[in-house]
């Protein structure tokens, strides 16, 4: 039987693991849809289509992320969601936007689908630039002042390039011809700003909380987070290489710079859950503190069990089928 401390715990990890999950699979098909201005009308039918049979499961991590706040967590839900109310709203909007574009471009006529393509894409754009602005405010404290909200500006503007980024190495993987050097040239310039993101958030963290400075800055807790700087670099070049190569060795290894990615994410993910352990709003609550009752979180462990299994085993399964390069968008 778990204790209260192991259940919190659980949820925590449980919680991390489908943020991190949403954030790089919905990632990369918000990614394409920031893409679609820099894209032909054919072209922009076969990132549709790359992206089709994934979109609506990928939202699936959202959902439980969510769920799990609520219920494992319901103080830290209420402090977090006061005070990101607008900024979710906005995603919330952007969101059902691109869900509404998503299925009417490909039924209306040819007169209206330029102005679905835009409607999917400022759905994409107001979902990215609203979660790069919770992120930033995240890291300053969850505080409005001119300070953290330029801070969550800038990390919006960031996490938008970074979303664009992931979104073109997997239409690198998932297409060809003159559609995938286009994906390629967009990577070459989208790294710079994962780059500069990643460079912005790892300044400001250790200075807005003296706690995170000297987890950050001394012995021997530094010796814990002194391989993901390392490991980061190493990815960023190997995805750096791996791009400048392309036009010479085409589509071989054009998985590579995507699934890289997904490990750079995840390292910059495991840094800030380093970072702000043990609290769940920073310098503010713990986990512990924000968790429900035992009793209630080992009956919430029990349908946790049930749901992320059949959620992983339909991921899983919707990915295997539409494995291979995207074929021609088709509602025949």
């Amino acid at each position: 039987m778990f204790l209260g401390f192991e259940l919190s715990l659980i949820f925590a990890g449980l919680l991390g693991l489908s943020i991190l999950i949403y954030v790089v699979l919905d990632g990369f098909d918000l990614g394409v849809g920031l893409l679609f201005p820099f894209a032909s009308a054919e072209e922009r039918d076969t990132m549709v289509a790359s992206i089709g049979p994934f979109w609506d499961a990928n939202e699936t991590w959202l959902v439980l992320a969510i769920g799990i706040l609520l219920v494992a967590f319901p103080i830290a839900h209420g402090v977090i969601l006061t005070q990101l109310y607008l900024p979710v709203a906005i995603m919330l909007i952007g969101l059902i936007l691109r869900g509404v574009a998503f299925e009417f471009r490909a039924k209306a006529p040819p007169a209206h689908k330029r102005a679905w393509d835009f409607a999917f894409f400022s759905g994409s754009l107001m979902a990215a630039l609203s979660q790069g602005f919770m992120l930033g405010l995240y890291i300053m404290g969850l505080k409005y002042n001119w300070w953290h909200v330029g801070f969550a500006l800038v990390t919006a503007a960031f996490l938008t390039v970074a979303y664009s980024f992931i979104g073109a190495t997997w239409l690198l993987a998932k297409t060809d011809g003159e559609l995938q050097h286009k994906a390629a040239h967009w990577s070459r310039g989208g790294i710079w700003g994962v780059v500069l993101g990643l460079a912005a958030i790892s300044i400001a963290t250790p200075l807005v909380s003296p706690r995170i400075y000297e987890k950050w800055f001394h012995l021997p807790e530094m010796l814990y987070l002194s391989p993901l700087p390392v490991v980061s670099a190493a990815l960023i070049a190997l995805i750096s290489w791996r791009l400048v190569r392309f036009d010479e060795e085409g589509d071989r290894l054009a998985w590579l710079p995507f699934v890289a990615t997904i490990l750079l994410f995840a390292l910059g993910f495991a840094g800030m859950a380093y970072s702000f352990y043990p609290f769940i709003v920073p310098d503010a609550l713990t986990i512990q503190e924000a968790a429900s009752a035992p009793e209630s979180l080992s009956i919430i462990l029990v349908g946790t069990l049930v749901v992320l299994p059949t959620i992983i085993a339909y991921s899983a399964l919707s990915y295997w089928i539409f494995r291979g390069k995207a074929k021609t968008l088709s509602y025949d």
